[in-house]
């Protein structure tokens, strides 16, 4: 059947012939990537928390934001919001000031009247289209000078004035609601929040580990803080589909509930790299040549506030150091602990570190039990042999002669002695 390519961010593996894989081989994907060698770019999430994706092609994207005008107007720049902060007064009382010009031009208000025939206007003290949009500032600010106020001889105005007044009620709830929201936001929150520069794998209680450190640079904490981490690289499945963003979960101590934690000091965050580890196989070589990222994220609660925040940031491959851990930031000092954070990205080398992942390091480590075991057991066979084999043969011939003494051969001769 003929090659069906219906993305080209998809390849097909082995399950093809020969020819149509080395086909697929020579394509390229975007930025002069080869498709059966994909490699990161760049990092998806940058080290102040901001994701490296742009979205593209999005179908009716204006409806869809105004739809969700709240979180469009919070979602935005601060430039931009206060540009629509005075946008929205200064249009509102452009255009009814209009209207109140208007009905007082075609009410004639502006004409010269003699004293005898002269009449109400419909708002007093208006005298061109600067007094009507005073007026309309007046309104809707509810100043009141004083000075110009509607009357009752149109109707119209009097209309004007109640639906001002609603719709300048309805803009403050909004933008007033809106910026207190945009301050209220945990987001900055995050700026004293600290993840290390590196992530370390060193041998921790004995076991391969993956550590990273986290610090609250505030002494308000962070209720219900926990953690939790992401490897994202490139895959291919078994049936040949590529994914150039696999999201595979890091164990940070979810089942023992270690991922909660209480952030008075500096922590070492620790990924026991076991046989459910992505990093299973991972050695010292492969570190070097490897192209992967570590996305760590920090969730909790401002205690100030009780609204949800969360950190995050990452680690690429050359990021992460092979033999070495975090050096010590808490030291005591008479009756209180204090906490230097000019070490806290600091690492030191750990001495004597293998170089084998945990897959060949407990391999070598099971062979090297069975081979001493194997070993113990051909030489106590030979000691057997040599030394005390005619001892063992004394014993068993000692005791088979005790059982012969106590059971009569005989067995009527073992009853007759019972009934007696």
């Amino acid at each position: 059947p003929p090659l069906c390519w219906p993305d080209r961010y998809d390849i097909v593996s082995g399950i093809l012939p020969e020819e149509e894989r080395q086909k697929i081989s020579s394509l390229v994907l975007p930025n002069g990537h080869n498709s059966l060698n994909f490699r990161l770019p760049s990092p998806v999430c940058k080290e102040n928390g901001q994701c490296n994706v742009v979205f593209t092609n999005m179908e009716e994207k204006r409806q869809r934001y105004l739809a969700d005008i709240f979180t469009t107007c919070v979602d935005t720049r601060w430039r931009y919001l206060l540009l629509l902060f005075c946008a929205s007064f200064l249009v509102s009382w452009l255009f009814f000031g209009i209207i109140f010009y208007s009905v007082s031009l075609v009410h004639g208000d502006f004409e010269e009247q003699p004293t005898q025939t002269q009449r109400l206007p419909c708002i007093l003290h208006v005298r061109g289209f600067v007094g009507a949009l005073l007026f309309s500032m007046e309104t809707q600010t509810t100043i009141g000078y004083g000075w110009r106020c509607v009357t009752e001889e149109c109707p119209v105005t009097v209309i004007t004035v109640v639906i001002q007044s609603i719709v300048g009620c309805i803009i403050d709830s909004f933008m007033i609601g809106t910026i207190m929201a945009k301050m209220a936001r945990p987001k900055k929150r995050n700026q004293t929040l600290l993840f290390s520069k590196n992530a370390v794998i060193a041998l921790r209680d004995g076991k391969l580990c993956l550590m990273w450190r986290v610090g609250n640079l505030r002494k308000s904490h962070i209720v219900e803080a926990h953690v939790r981490a992401q490897l994202i690289r490139s895959y291919v499945t078994a049936e040949g589909e590529f994914i150039p963003l696999e999201q595979m979960d890091l164990n940070v101590g979810y089942d023992e509930g270690t991922d909660r934690l209480f952030l008075v000091s500096p922590l070492v965050i620790i990924h026991e790299i076991d046989k459910d580890s992505p990093l299973y196989t991972l050695s010292r070589a492969d570190l070097e040549t490897d192209d992967f990222e570590i996305v760590v994220i920090l969730e909790g609660m401002v205690e100030a506030t009780a609204m949800t925040t969360q950190f995050r940031s990452s680690y690429l491959a050359r990021e992460v150091f092979w033999g070495y851990r975090f050096e010590p930031v808490i030291y005591e000092d008479r009756d209180c602990y204090k906490v230097d954070y000019s070490r806290f990205h600091k690492i030191c080398e750990v001495p004597s570190m293998p170089l084998l992942s945990a897959k060949e390091s407990l391999s070598a480590f099971c062979y090297e039990n069975e081979l001493a075991l194997s070993c113990g057991e051909d030489e106590d066979d030979i000691f057997d042999s040599q030394i005390g084999g005619k001892e063992r043969a004394e014993e068993r011939r000692t005791s088979f002669d005790i059982l012969q003494t106590a059971i009569p051969l005989d067995p009527v001769t073992y009853k007759n002695e019972q009934e007696i």
